[in-house]
């Protein structure tokens, strides 16, 4: 089974465990996740978006100063913006969120629902299927200077063969150089392999 498909089938999971939604922000570097994901309403998503509440959600700041797992109910940040109020328009009534890793890959996920607190034998499985993500996710530390190479090539503007000539190396060796980087980067294009690269700055 690929990466891909073993993170998918988390998703399944974690939409069973949260009917009002979910979302995670898997090693959070740079102000950017290397992965993230959410399904919470979609009126939500738009007013969290265009009011920038990212800089400003209590959750969020908890997640970058605590490790672990708490109720949104407990959580004691100040929230000036109202932003757990207006999620309950929305029926994002309870919610559980979890932290983890080190400051410099930070993870941070959340879960919501409409009726009641979430148990605590959910908030402990919430919170082991988004450590593991977090483990299975972990970005490279440096790639290989093959594939700094192809990736700068392609990031230039060459097409395959270009690149390829200039590599000195045939074109389904820069393909294979390409794909481990690919994968290396957990990107499903190498476009958006070159864009964490950057992010990262590996390339």
């Amino acid at each position: 089974m690929s990466l891909q498909s073993g993170i998918d089938q988390y998703m399944t999971r974690l939409a069973a465990l949260a009917p009002g939604g979910f979302s995670y922000s898997l090693h959070i570097r740079f102000a950017m996740p290397l992965l993230s994901n959410q399904t919470f309403p979609q009126g939500w998503t738009d007013r969290y978006a265009e009011e920038a509440y990212a800089l400003r959600d209590p959750i969020i700041a908890w997640g970058f100063s605590e490790t672990g797992a708490q109720r949104w109910s407990a959580i004691t940040i100040p929230d000036p913006f109202d932003i757990l109020g207006q999620a309950r328009e929305f029926n994002m009534n309870y919610g559980i969120s979890i932290s983890c890793g080190p400051m410099k890959s930070r993870t941070i996920a959340s879960a919501a629902r409409s009726d009641r607190e979430f148990t605590d034998d959910e908030m402990d499985a919430f919170s082991k299927m988004i450590n593991h993500l977090h483990d299975v996710t972990q970005p490279p530390e440096a790639l290989t200077d093959a594939q700094i190479e192809a990736l700068r090539c392609i990031a230039e503007g060459d097409r395959h063969a270009a690149a390829a000539a200039r590599l000195n190396i045939s074109e389904s060796a820069l393909k294979a150089r390409l794909s481990s980087a690919r994968s290396s980067l957990l990107a499903r294009t190498t476009a958006e392999a070159i864009q964490r690269a950057r992010d990262y700055r590996l390339l």
